[in-house]
């Protein structure tokens, strides 16, 4: 029998070496899991190793390579998106952007938020450019989001926030993501 729980996906935006994102997806899934309206995945960008976007026709046309066929197909099974934004160089990552461009229709008519990491402004440059282009793939990002100024300093060796106020953050935005989730997920059943 098919849940008829949310599906949301939570993207991390970096595949460096050493990257901080991991223990950031890791924290928010922990606390998503601990609602009975959602079940998460952790999707690792790592795992799609897209080439540079430069097709002919563009996504929205209905066409894409046969490398994002499978990136397709897998952000096709989620209701929405919590993407866990590193910020390099006062905005995102070039492997997030070549991500996104890749795909079109999968992405519509979904929510989206952000919980971002980075230097002293945590990631929000990332995020304000991201909505931007999450507006242009016609997605609903949220008003939430978590900002972490020098993340690495903020989290204990657990990998846990030193400060519980991040966790109630992190809840604000996923109460909110599953708001719009679950009225876009019914206006697509509707048609």
């Amino acid at each position: 029998m098919p849940s008829d729980k949310l599906k949301i996906q939570i993207i991390i935006s970096s595949t460096r070496e050493n990257r901080f994102g991991i223990t950031v997806g890791e924290w928010v899934q922990g606390l998503a899991r601990q609602r009975d309206d959602m079940e998460t995945e952790l999707i690792d960008l790592r795992d799609f190793p897209l080439p540079f976007f430069d097709e002919a026709r563009s996504p929205s046309s209905g066409h894409y390579a046969d490398e994002a066929l499978p990136w397709a197909e897998k952000i096709d099974q989620g209701d929405g998106y919590l993407i866990v934004a590193a910020e390099y160089n006062h905005g995102y990552t070039a492997v997030l952007k070549n991500a996104m461009d890749h795909l079109y229709k999968e992405w519509n008519n979904k929510p989206v938020g952000f919980v971002s990491y980075g230097g002293p402004a945590g990631g929000a440059r990332s995020v304000e450019q991201l909505r931007l282009i999450a507006v242009t793939l016609q997605m609903a990002p949220i008003q939430e989001a978590v900002v972490m100024p020098m993340a690495r300093n903020a989290f204990n060796d657990d990998g846990q926030p030193k400060d519980p106020v991040l966790n109630d953050r992190v809840h604000a935005v996923l109460d909110q993501l599953a708001w719009w989730a679950t009225a876009l997920k019914n206006a697509r059943a509707a048609g």
